[in-house]
């Protein structure tokens, strides 16, 4: 039994999902949870991780391809020419260890961000502003100089509420 990437018809990646499980197989969608605003409100959506793929653990020389791939959402499962890719089990493993205990995957918003690049904070009462990276003051909150009244001001925010400038 390997693991395979399957990629799923546009936006079906929980039918796709529902449906292989149905036929017997063990199948692996990691999300998350993005914030998202619209018309001043702000709310807390879950979406795949690799929107449009899910993962799939199964034998492909007992004939599971045909299986997999004809299953409702499903497109057809990640080959090179006419050999299906097989992912090594240290990759699916590596993405479990980075979910929590609500089964979403934590993603760290200060990656690639050094002292002193530029971000914007996204929401909130400063929202829209631009300052400078500070560094990570705990798991979940970061340190931002933010110019305010012609002053450096150092504010802790939530690392999911910046973004690059």
């Amino acid at each position: 039994m390997r693991w395979y990437a399957v990629q799923t018809q546009p936006r079906m990646e929980l039918w796709a999902r529902s449906n292989l499980w149905q036929r017997g197989f063990e199948v692996y969608l990691p999300r998350y949870a993005k914030r998202r605003r619209h018309a001043r409100k702000v709310d807390t959506v879950t979406l795949p991780l690799f929107p449009g793929y899910l993962f799939v653990q199964a034998d492909l020389e007992r004939g599971d391809r045909r299986r997999i791939d004809s299953a409702p959402g499903v497109a057809y499962t990640v080959a090179f020419g006419d050999r299906p890719a097989a992912l090594d089990e240290s990759v699916i493993a590596e993405i479990r260890g980075r979910e929590a205990e609500d089964g979403l995957v934590h993603l760290d918003a200060t990656i690639g961000l050094k002292p002193g690049d530029a971000v914007r904070l996204t929401d909130g009462a400063l929202g829209d502003m631009v300052g400078l990276f500070d560094g990570g003051s705990d798991a979940n909150r970061v340190a931002v100089l933010l110019s305010i009244l012609g002053r450096p001001v150092r504010v802790q925010v939530a690392a999911d509420r910046i973004a690059p400038a």
